[in-house]
């Protein structure tokens, strides 16, 4: 293939994200950086935990990405009470007209390309625990039989921060599997005054498919081939690395406060989020705005903090704060400045 025709395929393929983003906007207002770092974790093939109180759109926003693309959706809302059953299926015992028998699978709601796992804190660890091999391995175990998840397959779950009670926190090896945690902000005023505006008219905009998934798995092959320069590579290593407290690039925070710092998933999801970013904004490599930006949906997760933070107020927040700009800082200053040069 010619340069010109890859080229071309390029801008093709960020037209089509650029129509999805759009039809985005059309329902979801305001919300665009978690737009945007939701966009940019499935371009690179990710699972996203959206953190925010009830009513700020993180339901809306996975269903109107799931109209946006001719993909099979399902929600699974997530109780006490949920078994594992529940979301992988069974198997039922068959009868044939010709008095054979055997057992096929009755599919759960996971069979699906974007699957909504609602208030995933709400589920006994038994529960999330089922979303594990399909989260990392995109296939299930149902009664001995393995089955495969029709790609792409992406899981959005929620969670609320705020109502603990009845609730269990997910455990690290889960989190680990989401690529990005985002946090979803309450409106601003002007959002709200939106919100409204659209909400309590007339009928509410509804959107088509712009991409099927065919298109989407191409883009993702593509996100991968953009590439990272070396010193840019480094610097995000040592990031990821600066977070574990017995690193030599750790600093004197993450020693008192961080008992485990992000694992190797955790420099994937970093370099692989920035790879996406960049050609979301249609760029032909990686810039030091991409890493920075990343990080923080990338790595606020797979900090874990000790006591002693929790009782002086540190949080994952307070921690990548001071590393990423130290981490960024030995880039030359001429390359900083192209932030998001096009």
């Amino acid at each position: 293939m010619s340069s010109e025709e890859l080229a071309l395929q390029y801008r093709l393929a960020q037209l089509s994200l650029s129509r999805l983003q759009e039809a985005l906007s059309k329902i979801i207002v305001g919300q665009e950086e978690v737009i945007e770092q939701v966009l940019v974790a499935l371009l690179a093939d990710g699972h996203v935990l959206l953190e925010g109180v009830p009513g700020v759109g993180k339901t809306l926003l996975v269903k109107t990405l799931a109209q946006g693309l001719d993909l099979k959706y399902s929600r699974i809302q997530f109780t006490p009470d949920l078994m594992p059953a529940d979301i992988l299926g069974t198997s039922i015992f068959v009868g044939e007209g010709n008095g054979e028998h055997h057992f096929r699978l009755q599919p759960g709601p996971i069979f699906a390309q974007i699957v909504l796992a609602d208030e995933i804190n709400r589920a006994t660890p038994k529960t999330q625990a089922a979303l594990l091999e399909a989260m990392q391995e995109r296939r299930v175990t149902v009664a001995g039989q393995t089955h495969s998840l029709e790609r792409p397959f992406f899981v959005l779950a929620t969670q609320n921060p705020l109502e603990m009670e009845g609730t269990y926190p997910l455990p690290e090896a889960q989190l680990d599997r989401f690529l990005f945690k985002i946090l979803v902000q309450p409106p601003t005023l002007d959002e709200l005054r939106e919100i409204v505006n659209r909400t309590t008219g007339g009928s509410m905009p509804q959107i088509s498919p712009v991409m099927a998934g065919h298109e989407l798995l191409r883009l993702q092959e593509m996100v991968r081939s953009v590439p990272v320069a070396p010193p840019l590579l480094e610097a995000a290593l040592r990031l990821v690395a600066s977070t574990t407290p017995t690193s030599p690039y750790a600093t004197e925070t993450v020693r008192r406060y961080v008992r485990y710092g992000a694992s190797p998933r955790g420099a994937q999801a970093l370099v692989l989020g920035a790879k996406a970013r960049a050609f979301l904004h249609q760029r032909a490599h990686v810039t030091p705005a991409d890493i920075e930006a990343i990080a923080r949906p990338a790595l606020r997760h797979r900090i874990l903090l000790s006591l002693e933070a929790e009782a002086d107020g540190v949080t994952s927040e307070t921690i990548l704060a001071e590393l990423i700009p130290a981490a960024l800082a030995p880039l030359e200053t001429g390359t900083r400045s192209h932030k998001d040069r096009t």
